[in-house]
Order: C-alpha cells, then sequence, then structure tokens
C-alpha cells in the first residue's frame, strides 16, 4: 500500500518506521501547506498528524487530492460536520480519531462499562484527569473529550464530568476516568509509554480503510474487530 504522511514531525517519523515494519510503501512527506498543494492526485493513503490549524486549513486538499485520509490530528471538533460532509461529497474515505491507540480504544469500552453500571447511583461523581506532554497544543485533549462524551451519554446531564488538564515536560500520554463517592472511588487509568502504540493503530486504520471504504471513527471501526471477535 502507498501511504503519504503530512505532518512530518515526531509522530510521523514513527509512523515511518511502522510503515516499514508492516511492508508499505512510503510514496512522500508532506510538511508544508505549499508541498499539499503541489502534490498531484494520488490513489495513496494519506496520514495526518499536523496541527489543529493545519489541518482545518487544509482538509478540503486532502480531501481532493487522495483516496483515502486518516486524520490523527485533534482539536477540529468545532467542524467535524463540514469535515464529514466535504469528505462525502469528494467521495473520499476517511477515519479520524481522537486516539488511535488500541489500548485507548479498549480504554474507551471500559469506561462506558463502568459509567453504565454507576447510571443509576447519584452519589458517584465523575471526572476526567489528562496530562500530556508540554509541546501538546489542544487543552483539553481529543481523548479527554471522547471520554466526557462517553461518560455524559451514561449518566444524568445533572452531574458535569469536569476535565483537568496537565502540560508538563515529556509525558506521553495519560488519561483517568474517575467516578467518586462518599464511600469509595473507581478509577479507570491508561497511560501511554511511547508514540508506536498511536503510530501502530493509525496504520492499522490506514490498512482497514483502503479495503473497507466509507467514514469511520476508529472507535467504532475497531469494536467489531476487538471486542466482539468470537
Amino acid at each position: 500500500m502507498e501511504i503519504v504522511i503530512t505532518g512530518y514531525g515526531k509522530m510521523g517519523k514513527v509512523i515511518e518506521g511502522i510503515l516499514k515494519k508492516r511492508g508499505h510503501d512510503l510514496l512522500k512527506t508532506i510538511d508544508s501547506e505549499k508541498e499539499l498543494a503541489e502534490m498531484p492526485v494520488s490513489n495513496a493513503v494519506c496520514i495526518d498528524f499536523t496541527t489543529p490549524d493545519a489541518f482545518k486549513a487544509n482538509y478540503k486538499t486532502l480531501a481532493e487530492k487522495f483516496s483515502s485520509v486518516v486524520v490523527g490530528t485533534t482539536g477540529w471538533e468545532d467542524i467535524k460536520s463540514e469535515v464529514i460532509d466535504y469528505f462525502k461529497e469528494k467521495n473520499t474515505n476517511l477515519v479520524y480519531a481522537s486516539n488511535f491507540s488500541l489500548g485507548v480504544n479498549i480504554f474507551f469500552e471500559a469506561v462506558n462499562l463502568v459509567s453504565g453500571l454507576i447510571s443509576e447511583h447519584a452519589d458517584y461523581d465523575p471526572y476526567i484527569i489528562e496530562l500530556h506532554h508540554k509541546e501538546k497544543l489542544d487543552v483539553p485533549s481529543g481523548t479527554a473529550i471522547t471520554i466526557k462524551k462517553i461518560i455524559d451519554n451514561n449518566l444524568s446531564s445533572e452531574r458535569e464530568t469536569e476535565i483537568s488538564s496537565v502540560r508538563s515536560g515529556y509525558i506521553k500520554g495519560i488519561h483517568e476516568a474517575g467516578f467518586e463517592s462518599e464511600y469509595d472511588k473507581i478509577s479507570v487509568r491508561h497511560e501511554a509509554y511511547s508514540r508506536e502504540g498511536f503510530a501502530l493503530g493509525a496504520v492499522i486504520a490506514a490498512e482497514w480503510i483502503a479495503e473497507t471504504g466509507g467514514i469511520w471513527n476508529f472507535k467504532d471501526m475497531i469494536k467489531p474487530k476487538l471486542i466482539n471477535k468470537k
């Protein structure tokens, strides 16, 4: 499979290594809006790990240039409907995620299970804590926003789920969802040790979207493959 990477930073370089291990061809790396504009239309799959502002500026070009796009960039939730509509208009496949780590997506299922089980118990108050490295631009993280949506979907609207964010040092990514009562606390936690987990998930998403087509949130794409697998 031919791959183009937009955003050749730390994540882009890790993705390059995963592509080589899985036998894919890295057609090109793109690290500027000018390079993207000059890219000819291609049947390659594009993996995008840029910045929120860059993706917002370039999503139309991505939809026009490639057959499929994997978006690991977060922080564009406010234009999500516009992005999806444009990809549909251009008949371009899309898979996006707040987090491509397979472990995080299993973590989402665990949070859904716990918050669903306590939904009738008003004495549990939910909270979310997320910690990332000092260079991460979006606050709160896209992963934390996804966790909040899962919890809020299960719990009463009277209980606001607060998110606390920390940006410091070189933390790869830590997320904790907690549910606290007068008597005890339940917590579900995920900690990333390296970027390889995110990169592997993005490459797997590229493999799957090339086969299945359509527009997917990665957590919905992997659920029947990982959670309901018999």
